[in-house]
């Protein structure tokens, strides 16, 4: 777990993990808690609140907190698309306009085994109960770099190659993240 400063007063705590079972289909029962993160996450009654995005879909840091900053702007100006903080930063993230299309896409699903667990102003015992809803072991941040599906990433913000030619993938995502709502 790492936490960072996001607009100065507010903080973001992220933790990766892998190898996650409770997201996937391995049976009746992992199915049922799956669904009932994916409602709980969408529907903002997930205790602790806490944001479980698609890590496979993340290449680094940068974007996630460019999307935060974003969320609690929303927040502050009472103006959230979502219900909640947390969904909003999945929103945010997101390159859809969409909410659900957004939470589908850039949160979690049945078949998720990697997952990035983002909880604003979260205590050290909140982010213990964060990991003990997920069911997978705690990896460094860093590994977001080795592991992000460059394919499905490139597809959903339809980033071409020559844009990468003078930008970086995160510089990329965090330009659709900025200009979203002007488009």
């Amino acid at each position: 777990m790492k936490e960072f400063q996001v607009n100065g007063s507010t903080s973001l705590s992220l933790a990766l993990f892998t190898d996650v079972t409770n997201s996937r289909l391995v049976n009746n029962f992992f199915l049922l808690i799956a669904r009932q993160l994916l409602d709980f996450v969408q529907t903002g009654k997930l205790e602790p609140e806490v944001a479980l995005l698609n890590a496979s879909l993340v290449p680094d840091i940068f974007p996630v907190l460019a999307a935060a900053h974003k969320a609690l702007l929303s927040k502050s100006r009472e103006s959230l698309t979502t219900r909640t903080l947390h969904s909003e930063l999945i929103y945010n993230y997101s390159g859809s306009k969409h909410i659900s299309e957004s939470l589908k896409r850039c949160g979690i699903s049945d078949d998720t085994t990697y997952v990035l667990a983002a909880r604003f102003a979260a205590s050290q015992d909140e982010m213990k109960d964060v990991a003990e809803l997920i069911n997978g072991k705690e990896v460094d941040l860093a590994e977001l770099e080795t592991k992000a599906n460059l394919t499905h990433i490139l597809k959903h913000y339809k980033i071409t190659p020559e844009e990468l030619a003078i930008s970086s993938l995160s510089d990329a995502i965090v330009c659709r993240i900025a200009a979203r709502d002007a488009l």
